[in-house]
């Protein structure tokens, strides 16, 4: 939807800062600000005050301050509630609390810049978070808040119809993949190792299809891209793939290499349909030089620039990852999830231009947030299919009601015909066809 399309909003405040310019272009598509009084001209447009002097006939919110702000430090937050949805830096006003400031608290992800103790995999946990405290995890609670005052501006200006943000729903499919084989393709000495492994811990059904897929009987079990393909084919959807490109062998990077002819050819059939990114590896967290030689490895297999990416594992520290991330050539950027819960980490379903809160300024890297993974769901929340069917409706029907941005993210090897797979593999067939058949 364009910016033309939705209604012009004025701003006035005293003090235009680098921060006051990010958020309200990040919320509002038609934006005029200005520290001029005077400077009101357009009669069908929305004023909004923001200031701590009221002005007659105009919307007031009260500055609670952090945007004039340009330090990063503590704050001293204590929520209340209005109109059923959790708010913080409270003011006097025509709403109650400083809703700019409070967004772009939760947007730049300003917890996030002070001290912490990291997770196992070296990230920001999410019982750190003021959205998991305070209960609203699960709410993209900046789209609430909007819809919220846009209702109440459309009452004051006695409209039937008001617009001041796009508002157009879009579900995107995106996938990791993380390990694009389980058996094929592998060293014979490491299928010899895994069958006796197997046999010996009496896992007898994966003893027989390791030896029905080596043996060319059987489809590797991983494999299951055709099928997703056809889901996509037949709802006419358009996914997105993920894909780790392995230069360096790791604990947590099991993908075969870049190297593999068979992974190539997997790589260059899916990228000439669809648009593709690369996974950067748990490992080019720590050892930075590795991002760009996997970006490189990925273009050259595909033959194509590569833009857009989502780290393994959901591994990212701010600033330095998005800064690396710019400085590779990265401009649109996936990760922003926790990997232990699904929910909203920056409380928003759109996407949105990264703020370098270091160095105060808003920068070039797009921000695409995501709410469910089907890993999330069942190794951190202990899901079973029927759960994670029930909490992916959820997260559905709360972004399609706000007009948002709605991502999932599953994996290949989470869509096999493998017995513990084929529940979750028809949950999300089902999930597809109910809501975008």
């Amino acid at each position: 939807m364009e910016s033309d399309s939705v209604d012009t909003v004025v701003v006035y405040t005293t003090r235009i800062t680098a921060r006051v310019k990010y958020i309200f272009h990040t919320l509002f598509a038609n934006i005029l600000l200005t520290d001029s009084v005077e400077v009101f001209p357009d009669k069908s447009a929305i004023y909004i005050n923001y200031s701590h002097k009221p002005i007659e006939g105009y919307f007031h919110v009260v500055p609670a301050g952090l945007l004039t702000e340009e330090d990063i430090y503590e704050q001293s937050i204590k929520t209340a509630h209005w109109e059923g949805l959790p708010i913080f830096f409270q003011t006097p006003g025509d709403l109650p609390f400083d809703m700019f400031s409070a967004s772009f608290y939760l947007l730049s992800r300003y917890e996030e810049y002070l001290p912490y103790e990291p997770d196992l995999y070296d990230r920001y946990p999410h019982t750190n978070s003021m959205a998991y405290k305070e209960g609203f995890l699960q709410q993209p609670l900046i789209n609430q808040w909007l819809q919220k005052l846009q209702y109440i501006l459309c009452e004051r200006a006695h409209r039937s119809v008001l617009r001041l943000y796009p508002s157009a729903f879009r579900f995107i499919p995106t996938y990791d993949v993380d390990e694009a084989f389980s058996y094929l393709h592998k060293p014979v000495w490491k299928n010899v190792l895994g069958f006796y492994r197997d046999l010996l811990q009496g896992k007898f059904e994966q003893v027989v299809e390791r030896g029905n897929v080596y043996s060319g009987r059987k489809k590797d079990p991983y494999d299951s891209f055709d099928w997703m393909e056809a889901q996509h084919r037949q709802l006419a959807i358009e996914p997105v793939y993920f894909f780790l490109t392995i230069l360096k062998r790791g604990r947590y990077d099991k993908n075969l290499p870049a190297s593999s002819r068979h992974l190539q050819e997997l790589y260059r059939r899916l990228s000439l349909k669809h648009a593709v990114g690369l996974h950067p590896s748990w490992q080019s967290g720590t050892e930075k030089e590795l991002l760009e030689k996997e970006l490189q490895a990925l273009q050259k297999i595909i033959q194509r620039p590569v833009s857009i990416s989502r780290n393994h594992y959901l591994r990212f520290r701010l600033p330095d990852t998005y800064r690396q991330l710019l400085a590779t050539g990265i401009s649109e950027e996936y990760s922003m999830a926790y990997g232990t819960i699904n929910g909203f980490r920056a409380s928003y379903c759109q996407p949105f231009y990264w703020y370098d809160l270091g160095k105060e300024t808003a920068t070039t890297l797009r921000i695409h947030p995501f709410c469910f993974m089907d890993a999330t769901s069942f190794f951190s929340q202990g899901y079973g299919a029927t759960e994670a069917a029930e909490e992916l409706q959820y997260y559905h029907d709360m972004v399609k009601g706000l007009g948002g941005e709605f991502i999932t993210v599953f994996h290949n090897h989470f869509l096999t015909e493998q017995p513990q797979w084929i529940p979750w593999r028809e949950m999300y067939r089902d999930f597809l066809e109910k809501n975008f058949g």
